[in-house]
């Protein structure tokens, strides 16, 4: 029996700003834009990573103060890290800079063994970059 990641989902507060990060910053193509009401799901993929998508969601709950709390922890940080790589971090770190992200830690060596950096992405998720 085999597994492998297939798809997680990242809470936008404002889906557009969301896609011009993930998409023009980044470098993610979109595979997939379906709206239903005021809400929207995006797919993204990496180029390379054949089954491996991300969705972009401003879908974050059924009631209105559940999705009022959710978004504030959204803002925060709180609800998670994306994590990417890259073989230029230095190029997409200047890159991201120059689109006027929040940095929260420019390119760094880690006592862990891995050289990355953090920023923030438009709704505040926490977005941290490996060097590959």
């Amino acid at each position: 029996m085999t597994i492998a990641i297939s798809r997680c989902f990242v809470a936008a507060n404002d889906i557009d700003a969301a896609l011009t990060f993930y998409r023009d910053l980044l470098g993610l193509a979109v595979l997939n834009d379906v709206g239903q009401e005021d809400f929207r799901w995006i797919t993204l993929a990496a180029s390379g990573q054949d089954g491996v998508a991300m969705v972009l969601s401003n879908y974050l709950a059924d009631a209105p103060a559940d999705a009022e709390a959710l978004r504030g922890l959204l803002t925060k940080g709180a609800l998670g890290t994306v994590h990417f790589r890259s073989g230029d971090l230095d190029g997409l770190f200047a890159r991201l800079v120059e689109g006027g992200v929040e940095v929260l830690e420019k390119p760094t060596d880690q006592f862990w063994g891995v050289r990355d950096c953090a920023v923030r992405d438009p709704s505040g998720n926490v977005v941290r970059i490996d060097q590959a």
